[in-house]
């Protein structure tokens, strides 16, 4: 992958940036000449180890759960203190858990309330603690790590393709609310060959490659190339859906 400068001196938070598809997403934004601020949940390690491998300088990684209002609070004064500036937000990080659509009694409430304070509501909480740094200047992009689940109602579960459809939901009330100064978008992937996927059957795996017309699934690169796109390339857009998902719905 070829790198460039189109992102140099733009400061580029990435929710959940330690995992697969967020690393990913890191590494391409760095290369691009961001500097990247990576938090995470609980897995320091990991998010200092993809953080000490970007290209650049002058990244970040901070301990800040979505879950947790103050925490983002925080991160959005350390953002402001250190580099007086945030051009793009990708709220990357999300959860799920396999449960079959139809034994309603294993998707317990615990699980759905989860997935929706992970997946939805830390997304919104994390525009919103970074709102103001987001509006400052020439403003700034959001990019919402969204999934086809949204629209087709197929995967991981229930609450899943729920907490999806609403992302997409918040993307296109959030566009009108912050526009001009913010673009808010969702980047929309079908199954994504990250760390999720590599703790399914391979066998399974490699059917769900099949059922899509381009018969593969999405790289977390991919992904990544969508984001870096929609932020330094396709900037006369707003409230849309991207997807990345090869052609998987026409499936």
């Amino acid at each position: 992958m070829t790198n460039n400068s189109s992102l140099q001196g733009q400061v580029a938070l990435v929710t959940g940036g330690g995992g697969g598809i967020g690393s990913a997403i890191s590494r391409r934004l760095a290369g691009a000449g961001a500097s990247v601020v990576i938090t995470y949940h609980s897995d320091e390690a990991k998010a200092r180890a993809v953080a000490d491998d970007l290209a650049g300088e002058n990244h970040l990684v901070v301990q800040a759960s979505v879950t947790e209002s103050a925490a983002l609070a925080a991160l959005a004064a350390q953002i402001a203190g250190r580099y007086g500036r945030l051009d793009l937000l990708v709220n990357n990080a999300g959860i799920t858990t396999p449960v079959p659509h139809a034994d309603m009694d294993a998707l317990s409430d615990e699980w759905i309330d989860r997935i929706f304070q992970t997946n939805w509501r830390g997304a919104f909480a994390t525009i919103r603690a970074c709102k103001e740094l987001l509006m400052a200047g020439e403003g700034g992009t959001v990019v919402n790590l969204s999934s086809v689940a949204g629209v087709t109602g197929i995967g991981s579960n229930v609450a899943y393709c729920a907490s999806k459809a609403a992302m997409d939901s918040m993307t296109r009330s959030l566009a009108r609310a912050l526009a001009p100064k913010v673009r808010v978008v969702s980047v929309s992937p079908g199954w994504v060959l990250g760390e999720y996927a590599k703790r399914m059957d391979p066998a399974y795996i490699q059917q769900q490659a099949e059922l899509t017309p381009l018969k593969r699934l999405a790289s977390p690169e991919d992904v990544a190339e969508t984001v870096w796109a929609v932020a330094a390339k396709l900037t006369f857009m707003t409230g849309n859906i991207v997807p990345v998902d090869g052609g998987r719905p026409l499936a």
